[in-house]
């Protein structure tokens, strides 16, 4: 069984082509990284994936754990409930600020208690305790009743990946979420959603502009041009050049230092990069 399956998924947002005949499929406890320049389709992607965009009528499935979640443009009976099971987070945190820290990663709690208690906000000493135990989990034990609007950025974003261990999500769904984050920042989000994936099993796919972090992070990258999957492999191909490639014009937006061998890429000289570009004058 897979954990997410897309199948001939289109999106058109009036006469602008979003997605265009998207297919993939990932397998429980991959870590998986989505690639392309601004405006590639990632973001609208993955929001298909977590339910909150519906795709064009015609032949497209989405499934999440091998039931469907959107056939052919509608989102079926099982929506609400698969949502429970996808973990969301986002470049803006979606943090109340008002509000504690805790108060904000127990609503990951809201799928899961009775409707009247979480509208009173009414949270038991098991579920506050939880909610402790996930922030330490993403390094942040002593924050718990600090406000939001406290934390760095950073911070919030860690504060989010902990809301998602409260909903006790299979999959995590990250789009952009170190992108307005300082180097330090953006590591330390990046080394708590790997750990979580490694020790938990849990399903990650990573929304990236910053492709060293994919090449360091994820062992496989789909990448995206103008809706289209042009790259789906082992992240170690994506060499500097490759990318180059692969971005084209658009290749500019690229930020590549200079990365050794020493510093983390394991390079398999016999993989061979598979790029699918779409012809222009049939796209």
């Amino acid at each position: 069984m897979m954990a997410i399956e897309v199948k001939d998924l289109s999106k058109h947002f009036n006469r602008k082509k979003a997605l265009a005949d998207v297919n993939f499929r990932i397998e429980p406890g991959e870590m998986v990284a989505l690639i392309g320049a601004s405006g590639s389709g990632k973001s609208t992607l993955i929001r298909h994936i977590a339910g909150l965009e519906r795709s064009d009528a015609g032949g497209s499935v989405i499934k999440v754990f091998g039931r469907p979640l959107q056939l052919e443009g509608r989102l079926t009976g099982n929506t609400r409930e698969l949502r429970r099971e996808i973990g969301a987070i986002f470049q803006q945190f979606n943090l109340v600020s008002r509000l504690p820290v805790i108060s904000n990663v127990l609503v990951g709690t809201l799928g899961q208690i009775p409707d009247w208690r979480g509208t009173l906000g009414i949270f038991t000493a098991a579920e506050k305790k939880a909610a402790v135990a996930a922030l330490a989990r993403v390094g942040m034990p002593d924050v718990a009743w600090q406000r939001a609007s406290t934390l760095s950025g950073g911070q919030q974003q860690r504060a989010a990946i902990a809301r998602c261990l409260m909903q006790r999500s299979r999959v995590i769904l990250a789009d952009e979420p170190i992108a307005s984050l300082d180097p330090a920042s953006a590591r330390r989000v990046m080394d708590v959603l790997s750990d979580i994936n490694r020790r938990d099993g849990i399903t990650a796919v990573v929304s990236l502009h910053q492709v060293e972090y994919a090449r360091r992070y994820c062992q496989r990258a789909i990448a995206l041009r103008n809706g289209s999957v042009v790259f789906d492999g082992s992240s170690s191909a994506l060499t500097n050049d490759f990318l180059t490639e692969l971005y084209g014009a658009d290749s500019e937006e690229l930020v590549l230092p200079d990365m050794s061998l020493a510093e983390g890429l394991q390079r398999d000289p016999s993989t061979t990069p598979r790029m699918r570009i779409p012809n222009p004058a049939t796209a």
